[in-house]
């Protein structure tokens, strides 16, 4: 899931309880519980924690409990142990056989790289060749 120059940046230990919105770059792991929604480049969610809040993100990997909604620009991943009360917003999506999504999703498109050739053109390409 990670991307080679991705490094853990900030932790939320297990016995830790957030109340608050937290936001910080690079990636985030929580073990713990918090209130608030949450903002960073990756969010990590291991089998324990609990999140009551929105998450807002690159990505998002879902190992333990989250009630609230999930933007990821790239994927969003719920292990099979995960479970997500609210929508989800993302390009990809990857729910792991026991894994738990009760809420709407919307596929987000990735930008296209490929450049449209009207028919014009392309007849005059073939004719060149």
């Amino acid at each position: 899931m990670f991307q080679k120059n991705e490094k853990l940046e900030t932790f939320v230990g297990k016995n830790t309880h957030i109340r608050g919105d937290l936001s910080t770059k690079g990636t985030l792991r929580i073990d713990g519980q918090v209130t608030g929604n949450v903002a960073a480049d990756w969010v990590i969610l291991g089998d324990k924690a609990v999140l009551k809040g929105d998450i807002q993100a690159s990505g998002v990997v879902v190992g333990g409990t989250v009630e609230g909604n999930l933007s990821a620009k790239e994927v969003v991943e719920i292990k099979r142990k995960g479970q997500v009360t609210g929508d989800v917003v993302t390009s990809k999506l990857l729910v792991i056989e026991g894994g738990v999504l009760d809420g709407k999703v919307a596929m987000q498109r990735e930008a296209s790289n490929l450049i449209e050739l009207d028919q014009e053109k392309f007849k005059e390409v073939q004719a060149t060749q």
